[in-house]
């Protein structure tokens, strides 16, 4: 193994030296590259900017399904088949909940997400709302993601207290129109420039396995360098059942690959191995921790996450720390102690991702 190479590699990164196409592409396809070598590199690039902290993030499925948008990849579009548990907005009072069962739990950021085209101003009112509430109560750093929205629209959420705004481009400009329809590419680039331009970090990134090319991968990691994404979740399509779309060309350590081209592309940016951890990366998923340092906790959207307790286990076994106020022993302890009364979950029906129960998606309502 060449370590004068990958030495390089950490060295233009630290330096905010920008690989060049060709070098880019090799990390994500060159198989005289050793995957080692390459999650060493991104390794540096992360513990010089993060050290051995891990932000754990906990979503909030806020409204699912009813979605008028046609994106391919989502459980929630107008047209899916997939059988989700749809449900209109939750009460102020059950996100209020379950942002405390998100600190409870160890999340350093809550990450509310609304299914729909975007906010109106009665929506935009009560997240704002929403996210004083939060922030007033407990130390808790907090993402919105709304769908499309305007520069006014992302003032007032500012104001409020919001931290981040999560708007993922998803894919390439070239690829988007295979994967939806109902909005563009661009669409989504005004949106994060309308929460820049309001003071917020922006939260953006990408689904891997959609077609995209390597080259189109490439271009993507550039796109968010420019415009400074704060955060960049890397998600990894999820093959469900019924779904429009079914993951192509991801091996565990393709999805290895895509991680270090991020974090020696974007090396400062808070960098989460998001949805598709699990079924991609299977027994290779701690090695994402390597270049990335976040993740979420307690699942996805609609889909299943390993559990509380192995996720964390992980992460202490691993070497790392989290970024919380509670004590990684403490949570794992406890998570132990619920665990015990529980019984397994399955990640993998029929060689599809699970799709979450009513009780999974609402744990605020499990407690009344």
């Amino acid at each position: 193994m060449d370590f004068a190479f990958y030495q390089q590699l950490t060295e233009d990164a630290l330096a905010g030296r920008l690989l060049d196409d060709e070098m880019a592409l090799r990390v994500l396809c060159d198989e005289e590259l050793d995957l080692i070598g390459l999650l060493h590199a991104a390794y540096a690039v992360r513990k010089a900017h993060h050290g051995n902290k891990v932000q754990v993030h906990i979503l909030n499925n806020a409204q699912n399904g009813r979605c008028p948008e046609d994106c391919a990849y989502c459980a929630q579009a107008r047209d899916s088949d997939v059988d989700i548990t749809d449900y209109p907005l939750k009460s102020e009072q059950e996100i209020l909940d379950e942002a405390r069962i998100a600190y409870e739990s160890g999340a350093f950021r809550y990450c509310m997400v609304f299914a729909g085209r975007g906010p109106n101003d009665q929506r935009i009112a009560t997240l704002a709302r929403l996210i004083q509430r939060i922030k007033a109560t407990w130390p808790l750093e907090v993402c919105v993601s709304p769908g499309l929205l305007d520069a006014d629209k992302a003032r007032v959420l500012a104001e409020a207290g919001l931290d981040r705004l999560n708007h993922n481009l998803n894919t390439s400009r070239a690829n988007y129109p295979h994967i939806c329809t109902t909005h563009t590419y661009d669409d989504r680039l005004q949106t994060l420039q309308a929460a820049r331009s309001a003071g917020l970090q922006v939260c953006s990134g990408l689904i891997a396995g959609m077609g995209e090319t390597p080259q189109e991968l490439v271009e993507l990691a550039r796109t968010l360098r420019e415009l400074g994404a704060e955060s960049i979740p890397v998600n990894f399509l999820l093959p469900f059942e019924a779904g429009k779309m079914q993951p192509r060309n991801l091996s565990p350590r393709y999805c290895l690959r895509i991680l270090c081209l991020f974090r020696l592309m974007n090396p400062r940016a808070e960098l989460r191995c998001a949805a598709g951890r699990e079924f991609h990366l299977r027994s290779m998923q701690v090695m994402g921790l390597y270049p990335a340092n976040s993740l979420f906790l307690e699942g996805y959207l609609n889909s299943r996450g390993s559990n509380r307790l192995d996720t964390l286990r992980m992460i202490r076994e691993a070497g790392f720390e989290i970024e919380s106020d509670q004590p990684l022993d403490e949570l794992i302890d406890q998570a132990d102690q619920a665990q015990g009364s529980s019984e397994q979950i399955e990640l993998t029906v029929n060689r599809r991702a699970a799709i979450k129960s009513k009780q999974e998606l609402r744990p605020a309502l499990r407690e009344q």
